[in-house]
């Protein structure tokens, strides 16, 4: 496993830990949750490896 996948891990426990819903981009469901991290958002620029949503609205990035 590669720094950047164990860090992944890492980031998924916090988020878990903290009340966060992680899920996969493929599999988004903003409403499971009022705090739902979704990993590997496509933007414009780029992938987030994270993109935070706080009642169904976008409020911040994680880079793992």
């Amino acid at each position: 496993m590669n720094n950047e996948a164990r860090a992944r891990e890492d980031i998924d426990k916090m988020l878990f830990d903290c009340g966060w819903i992680v899920q996969d981009y493929k599999l988004m469901d903003l409403g499971a949750s009022r705090g739902v991290a979704v990993r590997e958002f496509p933007l414009l620029t780029g992938i987030a490896d994270y993109l935070l949503f706080i009642d169904r609205k976008a409020c911040g990035v994680l880079e793992a």
